[in-house]
This record gives structure tokens, C-alpha cells and sequence, in this order.
């Protein structure tokens, strides 16, 4: 069943940026802002780890499939909900797909820029529409990413090309993802949601959940202490370099006209 309403902190009913959903043993998490190709807000963050907890601490759910609603998975932060990438205000969820005992697949149906790339790179398992658009632009902007990337992304994809796309802030398609071994499948967007959940659901159906959770945990046991070193000096750095006139003026291009 989809989440409903929360209560903001006025008092006043909002609609929830993140859809919840459970069939066959498999939680459906969508980031569900598709007007705005599901750029990330502070709400975003809250509404993100809420589900992701809900996931972990629900008995019914084996796997889950993290997605995005309408064209884009993530487009990166909407500079007109969020403020900065200033670490003060960054707007990061406390809970993310590593932090789980149960295996998340991200199923990467369109765009996946900035905090939607560095998102995608926490889960387990990555399937990819061969339209989407990825980037880690932050560089290009006087910043740097986030989310533990400097530890995921060269155990993902090998030292040399996550140097690449770090460093360059270039754009890659899905079938380079793929060729990066960034993603395992590469597919038609209409076709990313339905393959990731039906491997969701094997998971859940097929195996011990017990063995799946220790399983994941040896998997990211030599990157654990990475994540938890690297993780805070990503937003260090980022809070620092945001500062910066050069990044500030980046910024201020991206920002949509009041």
C-alpha cells in the first residue's frame, strides 16, 4: 500500500516525495517528484529514509527495488526546494540501501544525475535503461560528490574509470554504463521497473533471508569502514568547496528564476 500523507512540522498536510508499495515479498521505493524528474529536497531525504527503515523492519519484505517516477530516476538537487549544497543544509538521508541487511536493486528508469548518480551507486544491484543520462557533474561545478562515492564507485567499476567519471564530470549513456560495469543490465526504459522487480522477487521467493543478510554484510565488509571514514569527509569538503566563489556562481546558474 502506498504511504500516505505526513504531517509536516507546522502542523500542515504535505504530500509525500517518496511512494512506498510492497507485492510479493518486494518493497517498491519511488522517489515520486516526476514533474521535476524527481530532483532531491530535504523532503526527499526524510521522506527516502523513512521507506528505506520501513523496508528493513517490515518481516513481509525479502528484496527491494528503488526507482523513479515518470521519465528521470533522479535529476540531481532542486536548487529551488533545497538551499545549497552547503554541508550545513545538505539535505542527506540518514538511512541509505548499505546501511540495510536486506539487498537493494536500483532500477535506473531515466536520468541519474548528481545525487541521483551517487544514490544509485548505494545499492546492491544496478539495472539501467539504455536512454538514461548519468553524471557526476560536481566537479564541473567547484564541488565534489557524495554519499560514500569516492568508496563505492572504484570498488563498482575499478580504480581508472571511476577516476574518469569523478574527475572529468563527464556524461555517460546507460549501455556505457553497462560497459563500465556501473550497471548489470542495460534495457529499454519501459522494460527497467518490471526486470528489476522480477529479480527482486526471486530473491525474495528463492532464497534464505538470514544467509542473503550475511551474505551482504561479508560483501561490503573491506568498503565499511571506507564508507564510514569517507562518507563525512565528502560532506567536509563539499560544505568547504561550496563556499567558494567559483562554485557559488556555478550554483547560481543552475538555479531556476524565482
Amino acid at each position: 500500500m502506498a504511504g500516505r500523507l505526513a504531517t509536516t512540522t507546522t502542523g500542515e498536510r504535505r504530500r509525500r516525495t517518496v511512494r512506498y508499495e510492497t507485492a510479493d515479498g518486494v518493497a517498491t521505493i519511488t522517489l515520486d517528484r516526476p514533474e521535476q524528474l524527481n530532483r532531491w529536497t530535504p523532503l526527499m531525504a526524510v521522506d527516502l529514509t523513512a521507506a528505506l527503515d520501513r523496508a528493513e523492519t517490515d518481516d513481509d519484505v525479502g528484496a527491494i527495488v528503488l526507482t523513479g517516477s515518470g521519465r528521470a530516476f533522479c535529476a540531481g538537487l532542486d536548487l529551488a526546494e533545497a538551499p545549497s549544497f552547503d554541508a550545513a543544509e545538505r539535505p542527506e538521508p540518514t538511512t541509505l540501501p548499505w546501511h540495510l541487511s536486506k539487498p537493494v536493486i536500483a532500477a535506473v528508469n531515466g536520468h541519474a544525475i548528481g545525487v541521483g548518480a551517487t544514490l544509485a551507486l548505494t545499492a546492491d544491484v544496478r539495472y539501467i535503461a539504455a536512454e538514461a543520462k548519468v553524471q557526476f557533474p560536481f566537479v564541473r561545478l567547484g564541488l565534489v560528490s557524495e554519499l560514500g562515492s569516492h568508496a563505492l564507485l572504484p570498488r563498482i567499476v575499478g580504480l581508472e574509470a571511476a577516476a574518469d567519471l569523478l574527475l572529468s564530470g563527464r556524461m555517460i549513456l546507460g549501455d556505457e554504463a553497462r560497459e563500465l560495469r556501473l550497471a548489470s543490465r542495460c534495457l529499454p526504459a519501459a522494460e527497467v521497473v518490471d526486470a528489476a522487480t522480477a529479480w527482486a522477487r526471486d530473491v525474495a521467493a528463492s532464497t534464505n533471508r538470514a544467509a542473503v543478510a550475511s551474505s551482504k554484510r561479508l560483501l561490503l565488509r573491506d568498503v565499511e569502514h571506507l564508507l564510514a571514514e569517507i562518507a563525512p569527509l565528502e560532506v567536509a569538503a563539499l560544505g568547504e568547496l561550496a563556499r567558494t566563489p567559483e562554485a557559488l556562481a556555478a550554483l547560481e546558474r543552475l538555479r531556476p528564476p524565482s
